[in-house]
């Protein structure tokens, strides 16, 4: 009997990347406005003017408060610019996306499906540290959710990623 693994640990290679910063008073707000920038960037509010290509997963940066019960309003939603861009990435217009180049990122990833609400996330959150048990090998405050579909899709696939210390 096949299953999947419960989590699994992934390395990603340094990129550049769209990245939109939003802190409407709902987490589902934010990466809603911030996700629609990506879009009008990638389709052609660029400085080539042309359809960029759609990478997957979209990735949103969260921070927990310091409880650890709420999220943080502000959200990073991130686009991973396709190989042909990485060398030279075409400038937005919008003033508020900016060409990051992030680091190479270790993580350990879970997947979830549905709607990514802060209720689902922190549930996610809660679960995957059951499962990991006590470890100081992640970062506890920050955290990266990862979507692969159409939000649209009501059972969408998403991963909950725990990034690695350095």
């Amino acid at each position: 009997q096949c299953e999947e693994p419960a989590y699994e640990e992934r390395q990603y290679p340094p990129g550049k990347w769209a990245c939109v910063t939003k802190g409407e008073p709902l987490y589902e707000q934010s990466i809603s406005m911030s996700f629609m920038k990506l879009m009008r960037y990638i389709c052609k509010e660029n400085s080539v003017g042309c359809y960029l290509g759609m990478t997957i997963p979209v990735v949103n940066e969260i921070h927990l408060t310091k409880e650890g019960t709420k999220l943080e309003r502000e959200v990073v939603t991130a686009y991973y610019l396709p190989q042909a861009f990485q060398q030279n990435p075409p400038l937005p217009t919008d003033p508020e996306i900016h060409i990051t180049e992030r680091a190479p990122l270790r993580v350990i990833t879970r997947v979830f499906y549905g709607m990514t609400t802060e209720e689902t996330i922190l549930r996610e959150i809660s679960l995957f540290w059951k499962l990991l048990g006590s470890t100081d090998t992640v970062l506890q405050e920050t955290y990266i959710v990862a979507s692969y579909e159409n939000p649209s899709i009501p059972q969408r696939r998403n991963e909950i990623w725990f990034i690695c210390r350095a």
